[in-house]
């Protein structure tokens, strides 16, 4: 196992720890698209942010990592400030993990990538928050159509 492997394993593990609704999910070896959704979607988000943090920082890749995880962790009703706060453990795997890396320049990044996942948290909540209120809307018309047509 490389470095940057043994750095993701390392980050899946963190989460893990800290959501244990989801920890079995995230332990799977190789978690299976169609059997272990969860898993799949946050081991490959957190290698895909790793891969960004390490190389060019392109928006799209992290808003598109960021959005994969966030969503799951949206619909669990998480608080905000638990759901973002994955991407900070990140800096003590680092600082202690073995290899070569700017620990500055990746310090300054897991900053900016953590202010993106507050962001993409926010904007999930409100996209869930939308849905609701087109939910309850829909189901009152519903509602209303069924009275007037039993009246």
């Amino acid at each position: 196992m490389n470095a940057g492997s043994e750095i993701v394993e390392k980050w899946i593990e963190k989460v893990a720890e800290s959501h244990p609704q989801s920890a079995a999910a995230l332990r799977a070896p190789q978690p299976d698209p169609f059997r272990n959704p969860i898993g799949y979607t946050i081991r490959n988000g957190l290698a895909q942010l790793w891969e960004q943090l390490q190389g060019d920082m392109d928006p799209d890749a992290i808003d598109s990592a960021l959005d994969n995880i966030l969503r799951i962790r949206a619909v669990q009703d998480m608080p905000g400030s638990e759901a973002a706060s994955f991407v900070i453990p990140l800096r003590a795997i680092l600082s202690q993990a073995s290899g070569t890396f700017d620990l500055d320049l990746l310090d300054n990044r897991i900053d900016r990538l953590a202010q993106a996942a507050w962001g993409k948290y926010k904007q999930c909540r409100d996209q869930i928050g939308a849905a609701r209120l087109h939910e309850t809307a829909r189901l009152a018309r519903t509602h209303r159509l069924i009275r007037k047509a039993g009246a």
